[in-house]
């Protein structure tokens, strides 16, 4: 039976947790656990996620959980993994949720080791591009102009002046079982691909966009459409890589206004039309190489 609003488990497993209201990394990690049940191993570093998660005596997950390392998410789930199979437990996933730098800057070097050894776990970046849990500083994930704690908006430097680190890529470069993108903005493609990566065994990863309204500057109901907006404007991207192939999920066939999606962020209203023109043939160029990548 195929995964929707309609057939995902009514059973919750990570609730009464105190995340910010329209927290998207905290829908991104109910979801993923709803779809892969109460046989999931979850851990979770240092973060937005463990930090409002695991307030005791107010534990926020109805399965097993533990809190990481920063560095060491994969790490960890290659020994979850491996305690369960000298007790003989097969039947369960072992699962990760890390936050942008956690995976991107702090963890890279375990992951890395991990996808090398193929180990069979699930590691999902929640990606909400800074580290929003310390104070909104840059992450490697955050994208190019976004003004941050550490990359303030002035009249010399409008905000972060290095482009956002293409993980996806990074990852499927190390010919990976599957790996793959998603947004809470097109939440049934993420179900989707969590559903999909629980089928396959070895080492699977899924970076999903989860807006944080707090860091973003965006109102706290609007969450999930602006996660819609940044694929449909074409600054994000759906695909998977899978058996060394890459396929585009979906590929908009007129993007909407890079403009109207920048400014409706705070982070972002510092930009000039110079700003947007360079962020705009980025997106373009991006999207040739990604068409190239699928056609290969």
């Amino acid at each position: 039976m195929s995964l929707n609003a309609r057939t995902l488990s009514e059973e919750e497993f990570f609730y009464g947790h105190k995340a910010c209201a329209g927290c998207g990394g905290a829908l991104a990690v109910r979801i993923a656990l709803k779809v892969l049940g109460e046989r999931a191993f979850a851990i979770l570093p240092a973060g937005c996620m463990s930090a409002v998660g695991f307030n005791f005596p107010q534990l926020c997950f109805g399965n097993n959980a533990i809190i990481s390392t920063f560095a060491g998410t994969a790490s960890m789930l290659t020994g979850v993994r491996a305690g369960l199979q000298a007790q003989g437990i097969t039947d369960c996933y072992v699962v990760g949720f890390a936050g942008d730098g956690g995976t991107a800057d702090i963890g890279l070097q375990a992951l890395s080791g991990a996808i090398d050894r193929d180990d069979d776990v699930l590691y999902i970046c929640y990606d909400n591009e800074a580290y929003m849990n310390t104070g909104i500083q840059k992450s490697s994930l955050t994208p190019f102009g976004a003004r941050t704690t550490t990359t303030p908006a002035g009249q010399r430097i409008r905000g972060n002046i290095r482009p956002k680190k293409n993980m996806f890529e990074i990852v499927a470069s190390h010919n990976i079982p599957y790996a793959a993108t998603a947004s809470i903005g097109y939440l049934q493609d993420f179900i989707n691909k969590v559903d999909k990566a629980s089928r396959i065994r070895g080492t699977r990863y899924i970076h999903v966009i989860a807006p944080c309204p707090t860091g973003w500057g965006i109102a706290v109901d609007e969450t999930v459409d602006i996660a819609r907006e940044v694929v449909d404007c074409g600054l994000w991207y759906l695909a998977e890589y899978e058996q060394g192939h890459y396929t585009l999920n979906r590929r908009p066939s007129e993007f909407t206004e890079i403009t109207h999606y920048l400014s409706r962020q705070s982070r972002f209203r510092h930009l000039t039309q110079e700003d947007v023109e360079v962020i705009q043939r980025s997106r373009d160029d991006k999207w040739k190489q990604l068409e190239a990548l699928q056609n290969r």
